[in-house]
């Protein structure tokens, strides 16, 4: 067994030295052929190899404004280990070390020269913004591991928009965990910008069975979960992981007008996004304040769509944020929003669903 293992790990290293000194255009690069079956081999494998004792600590997202309507972006490519539940460990695909990924925020009308660090000892990453118009084939090409690429393309739209790796098999690299949220901030604003008393990113992914393409194809998740992730310092960051906003919940005052940006990042799954206790006075279907519905119970996100909603929480108590599929709620698909008096944690048990 060991012999075994070792020479597949010697033959996966000389193949991708031999495809690092090759151009990583998928479109132009025949070579591109043997990357996208030395990919799908580590998708299919339950134990892959060459990832079996790396482990790398997560990495702060970079994110510079070098004029009004300029950023640069930085994130890497690496794999780090996550508890999705109690004593259930991934060795996830990620960018930055988080899953999801860390959320970028930009403006409408930003250029955004970005830079992706692949940190992967072993396979290629990419990444795929839907956040922004481009050439797939010239701007969501594949970094090779440990080699750096540079892109530069630009936000037009406004919105809550999925990001993730795009490299063949693309299903493998999200439901790894190669996934998470761009927030297009409108130029003008949204029309209660004046009434928001707090805001927060809700995030929706599934897990299924490591690293098999089998069970990302034809299976079912094996949890379904929410995060968090911080829009300002101090505010709460998490992994998508089982109990993660139940233990820690969300904080809010009676009488706040909350917004949730909602991004369900899937790869597979339909999301029912309902907060129990309260209807979104206003809902901006993929975040774009063009596409705006009132008086809202529930709203329908695909796989990849997003939306703004707002509402305001009238009494004290616990506020559970589910999808209304409830068989993703007993896999793990519920947070909580704890209102109190004064809007601080009264150590009080969060309950429901």
């Amino acid at each position: 067994m060991r012999l075994k293992l070792l020479s597949y790990t010697f033959f996966s290293v000389m193949i991708f030295f031999i495809t690092a000194c090759s151009t990583i255009s998928s479109s132009e690069n025949p070579q591109q052929t043997n990357d996208s079956k030395i990919t799908a081999s580590a998708a299919t494998s339950n134990n892959f190899g060459p990832h079996e004792n790396v482990n790398q600590p997560p990495v702060p997202l970079k994110i510079e404004r070098v004029s009004e309507n300029e950023v640069n972006v930085e994130m890497t490519a690496q794999i780090t280990d996550i508890e999705i539940s109690k004593g259930n460990m991934y060795k996830a695909w990620t960018f930055n070390g988080e899953a999801p990924g860390p959320v970028v925020v930009v403006k409408e009308g930003d250029i955004i020269n970005f830079k992706l660090i692949n940190m992967d000892p072993s396979i290629p990453h990419s990444m795929d913004f839907h956040a922004v118009h481009a050439a797939p084939s010239k701007d969501f090409i594949d970094v090779m591991p440990n080699e750096s690429g540079f892109f530069t393309y630009q936000a037009n739209k406004p919105g809550v928009f999925m990001y993730h790796c795009g490299t063949k098999p693309v299903l493998s690299h999200i439901a790894n965990g190669m996934h998470g949220t761009m927030i297009v901030m409108p130029k003008d604003g949204y029309p209660n910008d004046g009434k928001i008393n707090r805001e927060f990113l809700i995030i929706q992914n599934e897990w299924y069975k490591y690293n098999d393409l089998e069970d990302f194809t034809n299976g079912v998740p094996s949890n379904v979960v929410f995060s968090t992730k911080a829009l300002k310092e101090g505010q709460l960051n998490t992994n998508g992981v089982v109990g993660g906003l139940v233990d820690t919940p969300l904080l809010a005052k009676v009488g706040d007008r909350i917004r949730l940006y909602v991004n369900n990042v899937g790869p597979n799954e339909v999301s029912s996004f309902h907060v129990v206790g309260t209807i979104f006075d206003d809902v901006y279907i993929d975040g774009n304040p063009f596409n705006h519905m009132k008086g809202i119970q529930t709203v329908m996100l695909p796989a990849s769509g997003g939306a703004v909603v707002e509402f305001t929480v009238t009494k004290e108590g616990n506020y559970p944020i589910v999808t209304h599929q409830f068989n993703h709620v007993t896999k793990g698909a519920v947070g909580m929003i704890k209102v109190t008096k004064d809007g601080k944690d009264d150590g009080s048990a969060t309950a429901g669903h």
